[in-house]
């Protein structure tokens, strides 16, 4: 593995292989550790990487045909899982692409990334995990490509990363979670809610890195944060939350009490 650390990422980025990946991740982060890979500060990459190592399948589809199954039965049950681990599967390529990408940052913004897309993996494979005791596997049913397409949108700015990937799609997850849990509650899957509940957890982690990153490169660029990021939201036509929003989450991830407002109430 090269000693660094934006290259050897990219490597890792590049597997198809989720298992594969999700080892190689884990790895990458002891090796940097371990110090045994280091930053080289350069410019960052702006040309995004359309086709980032991903497997055969699932069939990518648009957002809006995905099938909508119902938990009920043990394909819809299954479904909704594999829609979790997809989103999983995707944060590690999006934490890596950080690593990758912004050669410009420093030192404590790569160890972020690296940390998350650890972490990322390891949801991977807890979710995973509750898919195959069902009897199915990831690749079983289409997805969507739609946090994928907005790492490419924002792959030559990481003030718009940082606004449209953790704070925005990110922090959707958070206000989903509750509501999956409660509906897995519903059907006795109590090893799938604790899943979550791990989920939630490191989330919440994950959604405060990108909002202090966020936050910083606001202050470096003079520009007030808040505002920024309703404007960066409607530059980009990135969706909204849907209330109720988990407010108690979203707070421990940097929200203000004044965003979550404005986010709940519209403009």
């Amino acid at each position: 593995m090269n000693d660094v650390i934006h290259d050897a990422a990219l490597n890792v980025l590049m597997l198809c292989d989720p298992a594969e990946k999700c080892a190689a991740t884990r790895a990458l982060q002891c090796s940097w550790t371990q110090a045994r890979l280091q930053a080289a500060a350069g410019p960052d990459c702006v040309d995004p990487i359309i086709e980032p190592g991903r497997p055969r399948r699932p069939v990518l589809v648009d957002g809006r045909d995905v099938p909508n199954r119902g938990i009920g039965s043990r394909e819809g049950h299954a479904a909704l899982l594999h829609a979790i681990a997809h989103i999983e599967f995707n944060a590690i390529n999006l934490a890596l692409d950080c690593v990758h990408r912004f050669r410009s940052m420093p030192t404590a913004f790569h160890r972020d990334w690296l940390q998350v897309a650890a972490e990322e993996a390891h949801h991977f494979g807890l979710v995973r995990d509750r898919l195959q005791a069902l009897g199915f596997d990831y690749g079983d049913f289409p997805a969507h490509n739609g946090l994928w397409l907005m790492a490419c949108r924002t792959a030559h700015d990481l003030l718009a990363r940082m606004a449209l990937v953790p704070r925005v799609l990110e922090a959707r997850g958070l206000d989903a979670t509750p509501p999956i849990m409660a509906r897995l509650r519903s059907i006795g899957d109590e090893r799938s809610v604790a899943v979550l509940e791990v989920i939630l957890r490191d989330e919440i982690g994950h959604v405060a890195i990108g909002d202090r990153w966020f936050r910083l490169l606001c202050a470096q660029r003079g520009l007030e944060p808040e505002a920024t990021y309703l404007a960066l939201i409607d530059s980009f036509g990135a969706p909204r939350p849907h209330p109720p929003l988990h407010r108690e989450a979203r707070r421990a991830a940097g929200f203000s009490d004044a965003e979550l407002d404005a986010l709940s109430g519209g403009r």
